[in-house]
């Protein structure tokens, strides 16, 4: 059973083991993407090109170079930060804050997993809908006269 409690959430979140985090790691996917890939959002991996949708950095584009599934977190070629001292770091980016605008297909089980999602949300858009029941009829109301008795 799904809890609505938002302490619980976090710590699910927290401990979740690394197959269901892979899973929160999805971003939406292009429009060019979707009308070709026939989904609208697949899990970042590295090697995507994506662009920044949030924050300072809104509108570059880079390639993910490094996935922190401990902390959520994707780190993408050319979002750095300078410290103080004049060093750069990369600044860790949301997954749900970018839009990828080139997947990564090098990886046969994921062209597989691809393939099996296109399927799958194809069938569930041909299904149609059950028949609608008819509406019941209405029912008509009788005047009591003298010569019925009331019945």
């Amino acid at each position: 059973m799904k809890t609505t409690k938002p302490t619980k959430q976090r710590k699910r979140m927290y401990l979740a083991p690394v197959t269901d985090r892979y899973r929160r790691f999805s971003a939406p996917l292009s429009s060019k993407l979707k009308d070709s890939q026939g989904t609208s959002s697949v899990p970042v991996r590295k090697g995507d090109t994506v662009m920044i949708m949030r924050g300072d950095l809104k509108g570059s584009e880079g390639k993910v170079n490094q996935i922190d599934r401990k902390n959520y977190r994707i780190f993408v070629d050319g979002a750095t930060r300078e410290k103080v001292d004049g060093t750069t770091i990369p600044v860790p980016i949301h997954p749900s804050k970018v839009m990828i605008t080139r997947l990564n297909l090098d990886d046969k089980w994921r062209k597989k997993a691809m393939e099996r999602k296109v399927v799958v949300e194809k069938s569930v858009v041909v299904k149609e809908e059950p028949p609608k029941k008819e509406a019941k009829k209405k029912r008509t109301t009788r005047k009591v006269t003298k010569e019925s008795g009331g019945t």
